[in-house]
């Protein structure tokens, strides 16, 4: 088997895609190591979750370099080059990174957005789904781009909006399908069969997850 590709994953809370990730990457044929997962709070939950995994962590305090942006993103660099860091999963990650980094990482990223994107970009999805009367709502594992929540679609999963459902009830089986969908989708990434091509994601020849999942076939 080929090396596995070292892998940060970057949180803010309580890290339930980052559980996910870490479940996969378990297993030894996983094409991703999870080599650091790194907060830009303290008191983020998925800490200590990553800590009983056996997962080296770091913190970089968002709050401690004021406006400085540059200056943060210097710093969390600086740990994902000390850990030998190829990729980067954003998992629940609530900074909006610059220009200049998500240029650097440029096909090397991935985010998961809890919307079938460019459907509700940004926060409050699941209500906003619901107050827009949408039949179908789920989510989308991106490359990330400079714009928030606009980098090329990897792959999405949809659920079913139902007459019933209140924001609580929809939010979870969305964060199901996310569970399921953003481990296939770093799996793709790290064993070279997604790539970014001319702002497209290509993905060549891949089992696709079952259920209602979408990929972008490139």
């Amino acid at each position: 088997m080929s090396q596995r590709r070292r892998t940060a994953i970057l949180i803010s809370g309580r890290g339930s895609n980052m559980a996910a990730l870490l479940a996969a990457a378990t297993d030894p044929a996983y094409p991703a190591e999870i080599a650091l997962v790194l907060s830009n709070r303290a008191d983020a939950a998925g800490l200590a979750r990553a800590v009983e995994a056996g997962i080296p962590t770091a913190v970089v305090a968002s709050r401690g370099f004021g406006k400085d942006r540059a200056a943060f993103e210097a710093a969390m660099e600086a740990e994902l080059a000390a850990h030998g860091v190829e990729l980067i999963a954003l998992a629940g990650f609530m900074r909006v990174l610059t220009e200049g980094f998500t240029r650097r990482w440029e096909g090397r990223m991935l985010n998961i957005h809890p919307s079938l994107l460019p459907a509700f970009p940004g926060l409050d999805t699941h209500a906003r789904a619901l107050a827009a009367g949408v039949r179908l709502h789920g989510c989308t594992v991106h490359l990330v781009t400079p714009g928030v929540d606009e980098g090329p679609i990897v792959a999405q999963a949809a659920v079913p909006v139902l007459a019933t459902d209140a924001e609580e009830a929809l939010a979870r089986r969305v964060l199901a399908e996310e569970h399921r969908l953003y481990p296939t989708a770093l799996a793709w990434l790290a064993s070279g069969q997604l790539r970014l091509e001319n702002g497209r994601a290509v993905l060549n020849t891949a089992p696709q997850p079952s259920g209602e999942s979408l990929r972008n076939p490139g």
